[in-house]
Protein backbone atom coordinates (compact mmCIF):
# COMPACT_ATOMS: atom_id res chain seq x y z
CA UNK A 1 0.00 0.00 0.00
CA UNK A 2 0.73 3.39 -1.02
CA UNK A 3 3.33 5.75 1.94
CA UNK A 4 0.66 8.58 1.00
CA UNK A 5 -2.37 6.56 2.67
CA UNK A 6 -1.38 8.19 5.96
CA UNK A 7 -4.97 8.32 7.65
CA UNK A 8 -5.51 7.94 11.41
CA UNK A 9 -7.79 6.30 11.98
CA UNK A 10 -7.40 4.04 9.57
CA UNK A 11 -10.32 3.36 6.65
CA UNK A 12 -11.97 -0.11 6.98
CA UNK A 13 -11.64 -0.74 2.96
CA UNK A 14 -9.12 1.08 0.76
CA UNK A 15 -8.19 0.27 -2.38
CA UNK A 16 -4.99 1.21 -3.97
CA UNK A 17 -4.61 1.98 -7.38
CA UNK A 18 -0.82 2.52 -6.97
CA UNK A 19 -0.38 5.72 -8.95
CA UNK A 20 -0.05 9.26 -8.00
CA UNK A 21 -1.15 12.73 -9.33
CA UNK A 22 0.30 16.20 -8.93
CA UNK A 23 -2.00 18.60 -6.76
CA UNK A 24 -1.07 21.58 -4.96
CA UNK A 25 -2.02 20.87 -1.25
CA UNK A 26 -3.48 23.50 1.24
CA UNK A 27 -6.80 24.32 -0.55
CA UNK A 28 -9.66 22.77 -2.04
CA UNK A 29 -12.64 24.00 -3.80
CA UNK A 30 -15.90 22.11 -2.23
CA UNK A 31 -19.12 21.36 -4.50
CA UNK A 32 -21.78 20.24 -2.53
CA UNK A 33 -25.13 17.96 -4.26
CA UNK A 34 -27.93 17.34 -2.41
CA UNK A 35 -30.57 19.47 -0.03
CA UNK A 36 -29.59 21.92 2.30
CA UNK A 37 -26.13 22.42 0.36
CA UNK A 38 -25.62 25.93 1.97
CA UNK A 39 -25.34 24.51 5.42
CA UNK A 40 -23.45 21.29 4.34
CA UNK A 41 -20.83 23.42 2.83
CA UNK A 42 -20.00 25.29 6.04
CA UNK A 43 -19.82 21.98 7.77
CA UNK A 44 -17.33 20.58 5.23
CA UNK A 45 -15.23 23.78 5.43
CA UNK A 46 -15.31 23.06 8.93
CA UNK A 47 -14.17 19.58 8.10
CA UNK A 48 -11.44 20.80 6.13
CA UNK A 49 -10.30 24.15 8.39
CA UNK A 50 -9.66 21.34 10.96
CA UNK A 51 -7.09 19.85 9.35
CA UNK A 52 -5.52 22.93 8.37
CA UNK A 53 -6.98 23.02 4.79
CA UNK A 54 -8.04 26.48 3.53
CA UNK A 55 -11.18 26.13 0.89
CA UNK A 56 -10.62 28.43 -2.34
CA UNK A 57 -12.57 28.98 -5.48
CA UNK A 58 -9.11 27.89 -6.78
CA UNK A 59 -8.25 24.90 -4.89
CA UNK A 60 -8.56 21.40 -5.76
CA UNK A 61 -11.82 20.07 -6.64
CA UNK A 62 -13.76 17.59 -3.79
CA UNK A 63 -17.42 16.91 -4.70
CA UNK A 64 -20.19 16.21 -1.84
CA UNK A 65 -22.93 14.30 -2.36
CA UNK A 66 -24.93 13.51 0.97
CA UNK A 67 -27.98 11.49 0.09
CA UNK A 68 -30.21 12.34 3.14
CA UNK A 69 -32.06 15.66 3.58
CA UNK A 70 -31.75 15.84 6.98
CA UNK A 71 -28.61 16.69 8.50
CA UNK A 72 -29.30 16.48 12.26
CA UNK A 73 -30.92 14.79 14.04
CA UNK A 74 -30.65 13.74 17.73
CA UNK A 75 -33.17 11.58 17.77
CA UNK A 76 -31.05 8.60 16.31
CA UNK A 77 -27.41 7.72 16.41
CA UNK A 78 -26.08 9.03 13.09
CA UNK A 79 -24.72 7.18 9.76
CA UNK A 80 -21.04 7.72 9.87
CA UNK A 81 -20.13 5.63 7.01
CA UNK A 82 -18.57 7.40 3.94
CA UNK A 83 -17.54 6.44 0.67
CA UNK A 84 -14.51 8.60 -1.83
CA UNK A 85 -12.33 8.01 -4.65
CA UNK A 86 -9.93 9.98 -6.13
CA UNK A 87 -8.76 10.84 -9.82
CA UNK A 88 -6.54 13.47 -11.07
CA UNK A 89 -10.19 15.39 -11.63
CA UNK A 90 -10.59 15.77 -7.90
CA UNK A 91 -11.67 13.24 -5.05
CA UNK A 92 -15.75 12.61 -4.40
CA UNK A 93 -16.98 11.94 -1.49
CA UNK A 94 -20.16 9.91 -0.78
CA UNK A 95 -21.87 9.69 2.47
CA UNK A 96 -25.99 8.98 3.39
CA UNK A 97 -25.68 11.38 6.03
CA UNK A 98 -23.72 15.06 7.35
CA UNK A 99 -21.55 13.14 9.45
CA UNK A 100 -20.08 10.17 7.26
CA UNK A 101 -19.67 13.13 5.02
CA UNK A 102 -17.68 15.18 7.38
CA UNK A 103 -15.68 11.90 8.14
CA UNK A 104 -14.68 11.10 3.87
CA UNK A 105 -13.36 14.77 4.26
CA UNK A 106 -11.39 14.88 7.28
CA UNK A 107 -9.68 11.90 5.23
CA UNK A 108 -9.83 14.02 2.56
CA UNK A 109 -7.96 16.57 4.34
CA UNK A 110 -5.30 13.89 5.96
CA UNK A 111 -4.47 12.58 2.52
CA UNK A 112 -3.47 16.32 1.49
CA UNK A 113 -1.64 17.29 4.48
CA UNK A 114 0.64 13.72 4.04
CA UNK A 115 0.91 13.20 0.01
CA UNK A 116 3.39 16.50 -0.36
CA UNK A 117 1.90 16.93 -3.44
CA UNK A 118 1.26 13.51 -4.97
CA UNK A 119 -2.26 12.58 -4.15
CA UNK A 120 -2.79 8.59 -4.22
CA UNK A 121 -5.05 7.67 -6.98
CA UNK A 122 -8.17 4.81 -4.24
CA UNK A 123 -10.99 4.21 -3.51
CA UNK A 124 -12.28 3.94 0.28
CA UNK A 125 -15.21 2.51 1.97
CA UNK A 126 -15.77 3.49 5.52
CA UNK A 127 -17.66 3.41 8.38
CA UNK A 128 -16.86 2.69 11.98
CA UNK A 129 -17.07 -0.25 14.25
CA UNK A 130 -18.37 1.92 17.33
CA UNK A 131 -21.02 4.49 17.52
CA UNK A 132 -19.66 6.01 20.99
CA UNK A 133 -16.35 7.31 20.28
CA UNK A 134 -15.20 9.81 23.47
CA UNK A 135 -13.07 11.32 24.86
CA UNK A 136 -13.52 12.78 28.55
CA UNK A 137 -11.66 16.08 29.73
CA UNK A 138 -11.55 17.02 33.46
CA UNK A 139 -11.68 20.71 34.00
CA UNK A 140 -12.44 20.27 37.58
CA UNK A 141 -8.58 19.41 38.94
CA UNK A 142 -7.39 22.00 36.34
CA UNK A 143 -9.29 24.69 34.51
CA UNK A 144 -9.03 25.05 31.13
CA UNK A 145 -9.77 28.10 28.60
CA UNK A 146 -12.46 28.04 26.24
CA UNK A 147 -9.74 27.65 23.15
CA UNK A 148 -8.20 25.17 24.77
CA UNK A 149 -11.74 23.22 24.87
CA UNK A 150 -12.41 24.38 21.34
CA UNK A 151 -8.84 22.97 20.53
CA UNK A 152 -9.67 19.66 21.81
CA UNK A 153 -12.83 19.44 19.98
CA UNK A 154 -10.67 19.83 16.82
CA UNK A 155 -8.89 17.31 17.59
CA UNK A 156 -11.67 15.15 18.40
CA UNK A 157 -12.71 16.36 14.98
CA UNK A 158 -9.22 15.24 13.06
CA UNK A 159 -9.70 11.85 14.51
CA UNK A 160 -13.50 11.00 14.16
CA UNK A 161 -13.97 10.95 18.06
CA UNK A 162 -17.88 11.83 17.88
CA UNK A 163 -18.29 12.39 22.23
CA UNK A 164 -16.86 15.32 24.58
CA UNK A 165 -17.24 14.16 28.09
CA UNK A 166 -17.17 16.91 29.68
CA UNK A 167 -16.63 16.66 33.58
CA UNK A 168 -17.78 19.91 35.12
CA UNK A 169 -17.89 18.89 38.76
CA UNK A 170 -15.56 17.60 41.71
CA UNK A 171 -14.24 17.79 44.60
CA UNK A 172 -11.79 20.76 43.55
CA UNK A 173 -14.21 22.65 41.61
CA UNK A 174 -17.86 23.19 40.56
CA UNK A 175 -17.42 24.71 36.90
CA UNK A 176 -20.85 26.29 35.81
CA UNK A 177 -23.88 28.38 37.46
CA UNK A 178 -27.04 27.50 38.95
CA UNK A 179 -29.00 30.38 39.35
CA UNK A 180 -31.26 29.30 42.59
CA UNK A 181 -27.82 28.27 43.96
CA UNK A 182 -25.40 30.79 43.39
CA UNK A 183 -22.77 29.78 46.27
CA UNK A 184 -22.13 26.56 43.53
CA UNK A 185 -19.74 29.05 41.85
CA UNK A 186 -19.23 31.80 44.26
CA UNK A 187 -17.70 29.64 46.88
CA UNK A 188 -17.61 26.07 44.97
CA UNK A 189 -15.14 27.25 42.35
CA UNK A 190 -12.59 28.97 44.74
CA UNK A 191 -9.76 27.02 46.02
CA UNK A 192 -6.54 28.06 47.81
CA UNK A 193 -3.69 25.89 45.86
CA UNK A 194 -0.39 25.98 47.88
CA UNK A 195 1.92 24.98 44.80
CA UNK A 196 5.54 25.70 45.33
CA UNK A 197 7.18 28.40 44.61
CA UNK A 198 4.76 30.92 44.27
CA UNK A 199 4.71 32.90 41.22
CA UNK A 200 3.09 36.62 39.88
CA UNK A 201 2.22 35.08 36.83
CA UNK A 202 1.35 31.55 37.83
CA UNK A 203 -2.17 30.24 37.33
CA UNK A 204 -1.92 28.33 40.83
CA UNK A 205 -0.25 30.42 43.26
CA UNK A 206 0.70 29.46 46.92
CA UNK A 207 -1.83 31.90 49.50
CA UNK A 208 -3.68 32.97 46.34
CA UNK A 209 -7.09 32.28 45.37
CA UNK A 210 -8.89 31.95 42.08
CA UNK A 211 -12.18 31.78 41.14
CA UNK A 212 -13.01 30.02 37.77
CA UNK A 213 -16.37 28.57 36.12
CA UNK A 214 -17.84 28.90 32.62
CA UNK A 215 -20.68 31.27 31.59
CA UNK A 216 -23.94 30.15 30.50
CA UNK A 217 -22.78 31.93 27.11
CA UNK A 218 -19.60 30.18 26.73
CA UNK A 219 -21.06 26.81 27.45
CA UNK A 220 -23.29 27.72 24.68
CA UNK A 221 -20.28 29.00 22.63
CA UNK A 222 -18.75 25.46 23.41
CA UNK A 223 -21.79 23.61 22.91
CA UNK A 224 -22.03 25.06 19.38
CA UNK A 225 -18.85 24.48 18.37
CA UNK A 226 -19.06 21.31 19.39
CA UNK A 227 -22.02 20.86 17.01
CA UNK A 228 -20.06 21.93 14.36
CA UNK A 229 -17.94 19.00 14.55
CA UNK A 230 -20.43 16.42 14.88
CA UNK A 231 -19.68 15.73 18.34
CA UNK A 232 -21.82 15.50 21.07
CA UNK A 233 -21.24 17.05 24.66
CA UNK A 234 -22.01 15.00 27.46
CA UNK A 235 -21.91 16.55 30.63
CA UNK A 236 -21.15 15.12 33.94
CA UNK A 237 -22.18 16.30 37.64
CA UNK A 238 -20.76 14.02 40.42
CA UNK A 239 -23.18 12.08 42.76
CA UNK A 240 -23.01 11.50 45.78
CA UNK A 241 -19.44 11.36 46.12
CA UNK A 242 -16.71 13.87 44.84
CA UNK A 243 -18.59 16.55 46.58
CA UNK A 244 -16.03 18.52 48.11
CA UNK A 245 -17.08 21.39 46.47
CA UNK A 246 -20.62 21.72 46.48
CA UNK A 247 -20.22 20.99 50.48
CA UNK A 248 -18.41 23.88 50.89
CA UNK A 249 -21.05 25.86 49.27
CA UNK A 250 -23.72 24.68 50.89
CA UNK A 251 -22.62 22.84 53.74
CA UNK A 252 -26.19 21.60 55.55
CA UNK A 253 -26.04 19.37 52.88
CA UNK A 254 -23.56 17.00 54.15
CA UNK A 255 -23.51 14.36 57.51
CA UNK A 256 -21.55 16.92 59.81
CA UNK A 257 -22.50 19.95 58.53
CA UNK A 258 -19.24 20.94 57.57
CA UNK A 259 -17.12 23.04 58.02
CA UNK A 260 -16.12 22.02 54.47
CA UNK A 261 -13.56 23.23 51.68
CA UNK A 262 -13.26 23.16 48.11
CA UNK A 263 -9.94 20.56 48.11
CA UNK A 264 -6.86 21.68 46.78
CA UNK A 265 -5.61 18.08 47.35
CA UNK A 266 -6.19 14.79 45.21
CA UNK A 267 -7.67 11.60 46.37
CA UNK A 268 -10.95 10.29 47.81
CA UNK A 269 -12.08 12.31 50.63
CA UNK A 270 -14.78 10.98 53.24
CA UNK A 271 -17.43 13.68 53.17
CA UNK A 272 -19.93 12.92 50.45
CA UNK A 273 -23.96 13.87 49.94
CA UNK A 274 -26.18 13.24 52.86
CA UNK A 275 -28.65 10.84 51.52
CA UNK A 276 -30.70 11.35 55.03
CA UNK A 277 -31.61 14.59 53.79
CA UNK A 278 -34.44 15.26 50.97
CA UNK A 279 -33.05 18.76 50.34
CA UNK A 280 -29.73 17.06 48.66
CA UNK A 281 -32.56 16.22 45.56
CA UNK A 282 -33.40 19.90 45.75
CA UNK A 283 -30.23 21.17 44.81
CA UNK A 284 -29.53 18.28 42.31
CA UNK A 285 -32.78 19.03 40.45
CA UNK A 286 -31.90 22.61 39.47
CA UNK A 287 -28.14 21.41 38.82
CA UNK A 288 -29.64 19.15 36.10
CA UNK A 289 -32.85 21.51 35.11
CA UNK A 290 -29.97 24.11 33.99
CA UNK A 291 -27.40 21.14 32.41
CA UNK A 292 -30.94 20.52 30.49
CA UNK A 293 -31.03 24.12 29.45
CA UNK A 294 -27.66 24.47 28.34
CA UNK A 295 -26.89 21.24 27.02
CA UNK A 296 -29.33 19.75 23.92
CA UNK A 297 -27.43 16.01 23.76
CA UNK A 298 -29.38 12.82 24.67
CA UNK A 299 -27.24 12.14 27.75
CA UNK A 300 -26.14 13.06 31.41
CA UNK A 301 -23.80 11.40 33.06
CA UNK A 302 -24.57 11.13 37.11
CA UNK A 303 -20.82 10.21 38.36
CA UNK A 304 -21.28 7.65 40.97
CA UNK A 305 -17.39 6.57 41.33
CA UNK A 306 -15.48 6.23 44.46
CA UNK A 307 -17.68 7.45 47.15
CA UNK A 308 -16.84 5.99 50.70
CA UNK A 309 -19.99 5.26 52.95
CA UNK A 310 -18.15 6.41 55.87
CA UNK A 311 -20.27 9.58 57.15
CA UNK A 312 -23.60 7.34 56.31
CA UNK A 313 -22.77 4.97 59.02
CA UNK A 314 -22.60 7.47 61.23
CA UNK A 315 -25.22 9.91 60.43
CA UNK A 316 -28.50 9.84 62.21
CA UNK A 317 -29.90 10.99 59.03
CA UNK A 318 -28.72 8.44 56.97
CA UNK A 319 -29.33 5.74 59.58
CA UNK A 320 -32.82 6.45 59.24
CA UNK A 321 -32.97 6.40 55.78
CA UNK A 322 -31.48 2.97 55.88
CA UNK A 323 -34.40 1.88 58.31
CA UNK A 324 -37.27 3.21 56.38
CA UNK A 325 -36.04 1.92 53.30
CA UNK A 326 -34.71 -1.54 54.75
CA UNK A 327 -31.35 -1.02 53.87
CA UNK A 328 -29.01 -3.72 55.30
CA UNK A 329 -25.99 -1.61 54.91
CA UNK A 330 -24.73 2.23 54.93
CA UNK A 331 -22.77 1.39 50.96
CA UNK A 332 -26.30 0.50 49.89
CA UNK A 333 -27.92 3.63 50.20
CA UNK A 334 -25.69 4.75 47.14
CA UNK A 335 -27.72 2.50 45.05
CA UNK A 336 -31.11 4.23 46.54
CA UNK A 337 -29.88 7.72 45.50
CA UNK A 338 -28.72 6.89 41.96
CA UNK A 339 -31.95 5.40 41.41
CA UNK A 340 -33.60 8.88 42.73
CA UNK A 341 -31.49 10.62 40.38
CA UNK A 342 -31.88 8.61 37.13
CA UNK A 343 -35.92 9.02 37.76
CA UNK A 344 -34.82 12.65 37.72
CA UNK A 345 -32.20 12.60 34.42
CA UNK A 346 -35.14 10.72 32.98
CA UNK A 347 -38.24 13.08 33.80
CA UNK A 348 -36.16 15.57 31.94
CA UNK A 349 -36.05 13.81 28.63
CA UNK A 350 -32.26 12.38 29.23
CA UNK A 351 -30.54 9.22 29.40
CA UNK A 352 -28.50 8.90 32.65
CA UNK A 353 -24.92 7.43 32.74
CA UNK A 354 -22.77 6.35 35.70
CA UNK A 355 -19.49 4.94 36.44
CA UNK A 356 -19.17 1.25 37.35
CA UNK A 357 -19.64 1.84 40.71
CA UNK A 358 -23.50 1.91 40.40
CA UNK A 359 -23.62 -1.57 39.68
CA UNK A 360 -22.24 -2.31 43.55
CA UNK A 361 -24.80 -2.52 46.35
CA UNK A 362 -28.08 -2.78 44.67
CA UNK A 363 -29.34 -5.42 46.63
CA UNK A 364 -32.89 -3.76 47.36
CA UNK A 365 -32.44 -1.05 44.91
CA UNK A 366 -32.24 -2.45 41.18
CA UNK A 367 -30.16 -0.28 38.70
CA UNK A 368 -32.42 0.99 36.42
CA UNK A 369 -32.58 -0.30 33.46
CA UNK A 370 -31.94 2.98 31.22
CA UNK A 371 -28.67 3.53 32.78
CA UNK A 372 -25.74 3.24 30.81
CA UNK A 373 -22.69 2.25 32.57
CA UNK A 374 -19.33 2.96 31.90
CA UNK A 375 -16.54 0.58 32.71
CA UNK A 376 -13.26 2.15 33.96
CA UNK A 377 -12.69 -0.23 37.16
CA UNK A 378 -11.24 -2.56 34.44
CA UNK A 379 -13.60 -4.28 31.38
CA UNK A 380 -15.49 -6.58 34.65
CA UNK A 381 -17.94 -3.52 35.25
CA UNK A 382 -18.82 -3.57 31.38
CA UNK A 383 -19.09 -7.35 30.95
CA UNK A 384 -21.55 -7.58 34.13
CA UNK A 385 -23.59 -4.44 33.02
CA UNK A 386 -23.96 -6.17 29.33
CA UNK A 387 -24.84 -9.59 31.45
CA UNK A 388 -27.78 -7.45 32.97
CA UNK A 389 -29.28 -5.98 30.14
CA UNK A 390 -27.48 -2.60 30.46
CA UNK A 391 -25.79 -0.90 27.30
CA UNK A 392 -21.88 -0.21 28.23
CA UNK A 393 -18.87 2.45 27.68
CA UNK A 394 -15.75 1.20 27.79
CA UNK A 395 -12.97 3.14 29.63
CA UNK A 396 -10.77 1.03 31.54
CA UNK A 397 -8.10 2.89 33.25
CA UNK A 398 -5.29 1.06 32.56
CA UNK A 399 -5.42 1.35 28.56
CA UNK A 400 -7.73 4.55 28.08
CA UNK A 401 -6.67 7.05 31.37
CA UNK A 402 -4.36 8.86 29.58
CA UNK A 403 -3.19 10.97 32.36
CA UNK A 404 -1.00 7.81 32.90
CA UNK A 405 2.92 7.92 32.35
CA UNK A 406 3.74 7.59 28.41
CA UNK A 407 6.56 5.54 30.28
CA UNK A 408 7.99 4.27 32.88
CA UNK A 409 10.65 7.30 33.74
CA UNK A 410 10.62 9.60 36.67
CA UNK A 411 11.64 12.75 34.34
CA UNK A 412 8.11 11.51 32.37
CA UNK A 413 4.96 13.70 33.40
CA UNK A 414 2.00 11.39 34.68
CA UNK A 415 0.56 9.77 37.55
CA UNK A 416 -0.82 6.50 38.90
CA UNK A 417 0.85 4.12 36.63
CA UNK A 418 2.27 3.71 32.88
CA UNK A 419 0.05 3.13 29.88
CA UNK A 420 2.37 3.10 26.37
CA UNK A 421 1.17 4.06 22.80
CA UNK A 422 1.02 0.20 22.13
CA UNK A 423 -0.85 -0.86 25.27
CA UNK A 424 -3.45 1.83 24.15
CA UNK A 425 -3.56 1.12 20.86
CA UNK A 426 -4.30 -3.06 21.97
CA UNK A 427 -7.13 -2.69 23.92
CA UNK A 428 -10.85 -2.57 21.60
CA UNK A 429 -14.11 -2.57 23.94
CA UNK A 430 -15.64 -5.94 22.56
CA UNK A 431 -13.29 -8.92 23.71
CA UNK A 432 -13.93 -12.24 24.17
CA UNK A 433 -15.36 -11.55 27.69
CA UNK A 434 -18.61 -11.55 25.80
CA UNK A 435 -20.51 -14.54 25.75
CA UNK A 436 -23.28 -13.45 23.62
CA UNK A 437 -23.76 -11.34 20.60
CA UNK A 438 -26.40 -9.97 22.50
CA UNK A 439 -24.38 -8.92 24.84
CA UNK A 440 -21.47 -7.20 22.31
CA UNK A 441 -24.53 -5.37 20.87
CA UNK A 442 -24.95 -3.77 24.16
CA UNK A 443 -20.99 -2.22 24.42
CA UNK A 444 -21.99 1.14 22.60
CA UNK A 445 -17.74 1.60 22.05
CA UNK A 446 -15.58 3.75 24.71
CA UNK A 447 -13.72 6.70 26.02
CA UNK A 448 -10.00 7.86 26.79
CA UNK A 449 -9.76 10.28 29.74
CA UNK A 450 -7.37 12.84 30.95
CA UNK A 451 -8.02 12.84 34.44
CA UNK A 452 -6.14 16.65 35.37
CA UNK A 453 -4.28 16.63 38.84
CA UNK A 454 -0.75 18.09 38.86
CA UNK A 455 -1.76 19.10 34.87
CA UNK A 456 -2.53 22.94 35.56
CA UNK A 457 -0.71 24.04 32.00
CA UNK A 458 -3.07 23.13 28.85
CA UNK A 459 0.61 22.48 26.49
CA UNK A 460 1.60 19.73 29.21
CA UNK A 461 -2.26 18.00 29.24
CA UNK A 462 -1.43 18.04 25.12
CA UNK A 463 1.99 16.19 25.82
CA UNK A 464 0.04 13.41 27.79
CA UNK A 465 -2.43 13.48 25.13
CA UNK A 466 -0.44 12.64 22.02
CA UNK A 467 0.05 10.24 20.20
CA UNK A 468 -1.74 8.06 22.99
CA UNK A 469 -5.36 9.93 21.85
CA UNK A 470 -4.75 8.74 18.09
CA UNK A 471 -4.08 5.10 18.81
CA UNK A 472 -7.39 5.03 20.97
CA UNK A 473 -9.51 7.21 18.03
CA UNK A 474 -8.28 3.98 15.74
CA UNK A 475 -8.97 1.56 18.13
CA UNK A 476 -12.93 2.85 18.80
CA UNK A 477 -13.20 3.31 14.46
CA UNK A 478 -11.55 0.16 13.45
CA UNK A 479 -13.06 -3.66 14.29
CA UNK A 480 -10.33 -5.28 16.63
CA UNK A 481 -9.11 -8.11 13.53
CA UNK A 482 -8.49 -5.00 11.54
CA UNK A 483 -5.82 -3.09 13.54
CA UNK A 484 -2.28 -3.28 13.15
CA UNK A 485 0.32 -1.90 14.92
CA UNK A 486 2.68 -1.85 13.11
CA UNK A 487 0.76 0.08 10.18
CA UNK A 488 -0.40 2.23 12.74
CA UNK A 489 3.13 3.28 13.77
CA UNK A 490 4.31 4.11 10.19
CA UNK A 491 1.47 6.21 9.79
CA UNK A 492 1.73 8.02 13.07
CA UNK A 493 5.68 9.09 11.84
CA UNK A 494 3.50 10.58 9.14
CA UNK A 495 0.84 11.97 11.05
CA UNK A 496 2.96 13.93 13.62
CA UNK A 497 4.04 16.39 10.95
CA UNK A 498 0.07 16.88 11.22
CA UNK A 499 -0.10 17.45 14.49
CA UNK A 500 3.03 19.74 14.80
CA UNK A 501 1.94 21.76 11.86
CA UNK A 502 -1.29 22.53 13.85
CA UNK A 503 0.37 23.44 17.22
CA UNK A 504 -0.38 20.67 18.98
CA UNK A 505 2.41 19.05 21.47
CA UNK A 506 3.11 15.56 21.71
CA UNK A 507 5.33 12.61 23.50
CA UNK A 508 8.07 11.50 20.68
CA UNK A 509 9.66 9.20 22.60
CA UNK A 510 9.17 4.89 22.98
CA UNK A 511 5.95 3.41 21.90
CA UNK A 512 6.02 0.33 23.66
Amino acid sequence: MSDKINIIPKPLFIEDFEKTFAMQAGAVSLHITGSNSEYIYRRIRTAFSVAGIRVSNEGFPVHVNVLSSVVDCESKIADESYSFSSSKDGVCVEAKELAGAFYGCISVAQLINGCEGDFPVLSIKDKPEFCWRGFLLDTCRSFYSVNFIKKMLDSCALHKLNVFHWHLTDDQGWRFNVPDFPRLTEVGSVRQDLTVPSSEEGFYDEGKTFRRWYTDEEIKEIVCYAQERCIQIVPEIEFPGHSSALLAAYPEYGCTGGPYNVENRWGIFPDVMCLGNDEVFTIYKAALCKIVELFPGKYIHIGGDECLPDRWAKCPKCLLRMKKEGLDTPAQLQAWGTAKIAAMVASLGKIPIGWDEVLDNNKHNKLPDNVIVQSWRGTEGGVKAAAMNHSVIMSPCEFFYLNLKNKDSFEEPGRLGVTTVKKTYSFSPVSSEFEKLEQKKLILGGECALWTEKLPHSRNAEYLLFPRFCAAAESLWLPAEKKDFEDFRHRLEIHKKLLHSLDYRFYEGDLE
